[in-house]
């Protein structure tokens, strides 16, 4: 678990626990990924990209363990649109459609959950705006560089095509840890660079 959430956000670990994990906070010095993260910075309070390459080197030394990448990957984005498509019924109950649709986006799994299926009504010719808010700490599509960049801080994920803020990037500790990694889903990207998406970074507030 990341360090600043595994801090910031007690009770996520004790449910854990009660199903029976062991949860460290991350980085730890239980692999030579966050051994050498680290060594550089003693005080590091963690990160998504930190805790995946923990993960991925973690998974990839044990026979029995596989490790799924998230958020960021096609096939994530393509079974969180349950959440579009089920507000898009709900909406047709109350004969209704949005003029905007507005989400958090990090990785880009919450974005692309609510978006993407409002977005093949946009490329048919509906008119309504898609609008990724990421926070101002973080700002990975308004501030960062469309490159191949790695998917964790170490570079032992394959290369992905993506706006980012560059895998070494340290977020600060904001309380929306989902909201603090340095890229963005290769789709969400593609289409923000294509201007058929919008993005702002705002200041987060409060717990989101």
């Amino acid at each position: 678990m990341v360090k600043i959430s595994y801090e910031q956000k007690p009770y996520r670990r004790s449910l854990r626990k009660t199903w029976g994990a062991e949860v460290f906070p991350s980085p730890t010095d239980m692999t030579e990924a966050d051994r050498t993260i680290l060594a550089q910075h003693p005080d590091s309070q963690g990160s998504l990209g930190i805790s995946i390459s923990e993960a991925v080197e973690e998974a990839a030394g044990r026979d029995d363990t596989n490790y799924a990448l998230g958020s960021v990957l096609n096939h994530v984005l393509l079974h969180q649109t349950i959440i579009g498509l089920e507000a898009k019924k709900q909406l047709e109950m109350v004969g209704d459609y949005p003029d905007m649709i507005f989400a958090p986006c990090g990785g880009g799994s919450n974005f692309g959950g609510i978006a993407f299926p409002f977005f093949a009504d946009k490329a048919a010719g509906k008119k309504i705006d898609l609008v990724a808010v990421e926070p101002s700490s973080c700002p990975t599509l308004t501030k960062g560089v469309y490159a191949y960049d790695f998917g964790d801080t170490i570079g032992l994920t394959p290369l992905m095509k993506m706006f980012t803020l560059g895998h070494d990037f340290m977020p600060p500790g904001i309380h929306a840890g989902g909201l603090r990694y340095h890229g963005d889903s290769a789709l969400v990207s593609q289409l923000y660079k294509e201007g058929l998406i919008d993005a702002m970074a705002a200041p987060p507030t409060g717990n989101i």
